[in-house]
This record gives C-alpha cells, structure tokens and sequence, in this order.
C-alpha cells in the first residue's frame, strides 16, 4: 500500500548543504565553510533538530493534496526502497536531504556535499568548467581545504593536474573514493540510525490512517 503523501523541503534549502549551481555561492564557500569548523567544536544539538525536521515532513492530511499532482511527495515506500542501495537513496532529492542531515549528525558533510558538486559540475556548460573546478579543488580537495574530503595523496595530487586543463571528468576519481566511503561506512549506520527509523515509522503510520 502506498504511504500517505507528504510534502518534501526543497534540497537547495537544507541547511550546511553546499550547492556550485550559484556562482556568489561558491565565492563565499571559504567563509561558511571556515564557520562551519568552529560550529563542530560546539555540543551537539541535533537529536532535537531531528524531531523538528521530522515534524516538519508530517503530512498535513487536511490540506488535500493529492501525489498525483506534486513531485515533491514522498512516500513510506519510496524511504524503504532507500535500504536497497546507496545509489537508489542518492537519486532520491528527499534521500539526498534526509541523508545529509545524518551525515551532518556525524561531522561527515563533506562527503555528500562534494559528491553533490560533483554531479552539477558534469552538468556545466565548457566555459565554465575551469573556473567552478577551481572553486570545487579549494572547497574541498586541498590540502588545506576547510572541508577537505579523504583521499589518498596519489589522487589528490591527480585532481590537481587535471583541473589545469579542466573536463567534466577531472573529478570522477575523488567522486568515486568519497562514494565507496560513504557506502561502505556511513550509508549502513544510516539504515540503523533513528533519523531514517523514524522517518520510515512516521510515513508507514499515515499510510494505515
């Protein structure tokens, strides 16, 4: 039976999400980032920005909206098929949303942020390529990057030759490391983690209403 329907926050508003498809974004990506270092020094909070988010996604059944007439609809079979792969939650924009909060949770971000870069950077137009693939190497790449994702030195050292002269591949290697890890460490703690049990138990209780 399919879940109720419920609407979906957009992907771009998440909070800490890091999008390349705004230039002025990307300029300031630094700032934000070198905040987002001292943010994690700071207790967590985020057992009760779960709850809130979660509250949040609960349909409001009185409204009326129908799925057939919303994209943005999620339902307590679409979650569950989240567990089949890693590649089955990253094509979901509500997948991409509830999993950056997990990864947030961890401290871990930068995984899925730079992976989401990625993707837009494959969709950039040639003119643009050398410019945003600088910004993504200083983003994320460097050695001295704020939210520098872990990878070994051979391909950093690799990425860096490529975006000199900038395709739309000179980041599959890194994109391709930073997906093994977050499939083989984080997606699995994902599954047993209480912001996807609940979201999952929440979605199957308004189905049966």
């Amino acid at each position: 039976m399919r879940g109720a329907g419920i609407s979906v926050p957009r992907l771009d508003r998440m909070p800490g999400m890091f999008f390349s498809t705004a230039p002025k974004d990307l300029k300031e990506t630094d700032h934000s980032f070198l905040q987002d270092k001292t943010q994690k020094r700071r207790p967590k909070t985020f057992g009760m920005d779960v709850k809130a988010y979660l509250r949040s996604m609960i349909p409001h059944l009185e409204s009326g909206l129908k799925p057939s007439k919303s994209k943005d609809i999620l339902s307590a079979d679409d979650v569950m098929q989240w567990s089949q792969s890693l590649e089955k939650l990253l094509a979901n924009p509500a997948g991409q949303d509830v999993f950056g909060s997990f990864l947030k949770s961890e401290f871990s971000e930068e995984n899925i942020e730079f992976w989401l870069a990625c993707e837009d950077y494959k969709k950039t137009e040639s003119e643009n390529l050398h410019c945003k693939a600088e910004r993504i190497f200083k983003a994320f790449v460097h050695s001295d990057a704020a939210k520098q994702i872990n990878i070994d030195f051979r391909t950093r050292e690799l990425t860096a030759k490529k975006i000199k002269a900038p395709t739309s591949t000179c980041f599959d290697e890194a994109q391709k490391i930073v997906y093994t890890l977050m499939e083989k460490d984080s997606y699995p703690r994902f599954l047993k983690s209480n912001i996807y049990l609940n979201l999952l138990n929440d979605l199957q209780a308004n189905s049966l209403k």
